[in-house]
């Protein structure tokens, strides 16, 4: 798939995955809007990518855990006269705790985050794209997606509607040149556990991972509705949809449920 002089949309792009994508799509010549909260942060990634890759670079500094967050990126990005190609609604976050101790406003927060604002912005961007009959869409789910977890009920939840719903708008888009793609990483090299407050199970992959799988998922011919990166990673997800349901639920609850 051909990069060069399209404009990408990455939110979260401070750090993590965000950050990793914003590099490889830089690399490929194609121009960038960074969103996140961090201003100071953007402002120095950008600096970077313009400097090595000699590409646009727009910084928005933005809180995209607020209900009418979406909107004001598309009235920013529309006052900017800017079209956007690709759109990489990667933001996102998850708490590990029992739902009984946890914070009901954040509960909230990450559910207009990881919900809310993605399916906005997807809805908003979409149209656009079908009209030039051209266009990426990545949204970023979990392998947390394939099973609920205990001890991270809401972010898994989130997940796993991240994934039922992208692979459904796949579903109307295709036949067009408008690719739509749930990337399901495992645990990774990120911020994501600390924020989260979370051990990781097992050891963390790189974030090289994420980004060599979607670009492998993209520059296919063969149009897929979702990836799970990582050979092992997708094995356990597809051994979730066949374990007993109970068994699946305390193995996860093993992992993350805390006292």
């Amino acid at each position: 798939m051909e990069f060069k002089g399209k404009t990408a949309v990455i939110t979260g792009a401070s750090s993590g995955i965000g950050l990793g994508y914003a590099h490889e799509l830089a690399k490929r010549g194609a121009n960038l809007v960074l969103v996140a909260r961090s201003e100071n942060v953007l402002e120095r990634i950008a600096s970077e990518l313009m400097t090595a890759h000699k590409v646009q670079v727009e910084v928005v500094a933005l809180d995209l855990s607020d209900l009418d967050s979406g909107q004001k990126l598309v009235e920013i990005l529309a006052n900017k006269n800017l079209r956007v190609d690709i759109l990489i609604n990667n933001a996102g976050f998850g708490t590990n705790n029992r739902l009984v101790k946890e914070d009901r406003q954040k509960l909230q927060k990450q559910i207009i985050l990881n919900v809310a604002t993605l399916v906005d912005l997807t809805a908003a961007f979409l149209p656009e794209m079908l009209k030039r009959d051209q266009g990426v869409i990545l949204n970023i789910g979990s392998t947390a997606s394939y099973q609920p977890v205990p001890g991270m009920a809401v972010y898994a939840a989130t997940k796993a509607f991240v994934r039922s719903f992208t692979e459904a708008v796949w579903g109307e888009v295709e036949g067009t040149n408008v690719r739509v793609l749930t990337v399901n990483p495992g645990a990774t090299q990120t911020e994501f556990f600390v924020v989260a407050g979370a051990s990781p199970a097992g050891s963390l992959a790189p974030v090289s991972d994420v980004i060599e799988a979607t670009f492998a998922a993209l520059d296919s011919k063969v149009s897929k509705p979702s990836i799970v990166v990582g050979s092992q990673n997708a094995l356990m997800a597809n051994l979730s949809r066949f374990a007993p349901k109970k068994s699946v639920i305390k193995l996860a609850g093993k992992l993350f449920l805390r006292n």
